[in-house]
């Protein structure tokens, strides 16, 4: 099948850009002795898991329960839940996912959390091995101080049911980054901080750091043990154009669309909304970016219809099909029950997204 026999919207892969990237974050892991622990929660596919294993990922991150147990047919052994675990509904879920794992890690984001989890833990006699949140900028979840820090780190080494394996940050500040040279500071910022907690909870602590902008900065500093990028795999407009971390030639996933109606010379409509692109916008307020006539940017959408604004919309008429670059590709995947991957204009596989969904 070739991708002009597709109906549209649709979501298409670049089978080679997606391998190149896998293969360009794992090099850099293995060459700095660092494992790569991939959160899920971007591609939420068997197949790419299964691939980012293969290739020498030593497990996987996730944010909910209900994604690890969609992804297990990959072969996965080792997950990580970087998520505030506190509902005791989800107990027998727990026990019931370690009993198919060598390892499950699960996060401890507060002392008020560890207290629910500790409960939770106890319910079903489970033992888990736990990273410590810090908040280095972002904040969301994590200790904000020294003190807290210690605290936090004595409760969990007073725990029966948990064991201390390290501290763990999520830096998406990063992605406000202006360049990658502004990037790479930033990433410095965020390993200071985690120096500094390490030091005060005992000193020689395992980091683990997060995004796919500050994962090739982190990977070699002394202490990261792990790092946990997800966008890499695909890479989006936050990373190709607003952060300058890729390349628009590093762009695996773009949604094929139509042209249904040019209502004025200086505004087209397409037939994908925000049920494909989702409401997410890059930082310069866009949801997409055409790969070709790059001009052209969807500057804002309703459900069903996209409305695209350039210089080069007089290339574009009725009927016409364009590719564009998400502003966020993880939301895009999510809506997407499945994928069309693509080697040139050959469609050569349909993948189902397993994990759509799984926000439990």
């Amino acid at each position: 099948m070739k991708i002009d026999d597709l109906e549209t919207p649709v979501v298409l892969i670049d089978e080679q850009r997606m391998e190149n990237n896998l293969r360009a974050m794992q090099d850099i892991c293995t060459n700095a002795g660092v494992e790569l622990w991939p959160h899920v929660k971007t591609h939420k596919m068997v197949n790419v898991l299964r691939r980012q294993l293969e290739l020498g990922a030593t497990g996987m991150t996730c944010a909910k329960i209900g994604e690890a147990e969609a992804l297990l047919p990959a072969g996965v052994k080792k997950v990580f839940v970087a998520h505030s675990i506190v509902d005791p509904r989800k107990a027998k879920r727990l026990k019931a996912l370690s009993a198919q794992l060598d390892e499950l890690i699960l996060a401890v984001t507060s002392a008020g959390q560890f207290d629910l989890l500790e409960k939770l833990l106890s319910q079903v006699a489970l033992k888990v091995s736990v990273l410590m949140a810090v908040d280095t900028g972002l904040n969301r979840e994590g200790v904000r101080s020294l003190e807290d820090a210690v605290a936090l780190h004595r409760k969990i080494a007073n725990s029966k049911w948990m064991t201390f394996r390290g501290i763990y940050t999520h830096e998406g500040h990063s992605y406000g980054a202006p360049d990658p040279e502004a990037a790479q500071t930033m990433a410095d910022r965020v390993y200071a901080r985690l120096v500094e907690m390490a030091k005060a909870v005992g000193g020689e602590v395992p980091l683990w750091p997060g995004c796919s902008v500050t994962a090739p900065f982190m990977a070699g500093k002394p202490g990261v043990v792990a790092v946990r990028p997800g966008a890499y795999v695909f890479n989006d407009l936050s990373l190709c154009e607003s952060t300058g971390i890729r390349n628009y030639e590093d762009a695996a996933v773009t949604v094929l669309v139509t042209v249904v109606d040019k209502p004025t010379a200086d505004l087209a409509l397409i037939d994908a909304g925000t049920k494909v692109f989702s409401s997410d916008k890059s930082r310069s307020g866009i949801s997409g970016r055409e790969i070709t006539l790059r001009s052209i940017v969807m500057e804002k959408g309703n459900e069903e219809h996209g409305y695209l604004r350039g210089e080069e919309l007089d290339q574009v008429s009725i009927g016409q099909r364009l590719r564009f670059v998400p502003a966020h590709i993880c939301t895009v995947i999510n809506l997407t029950s499945t994928v069309q991957v693509v080697r040139g204009d050959e469609v050569v596989a349909q993948w189902d997204v397993e994990a759509r969904g799984c926000s439990v």
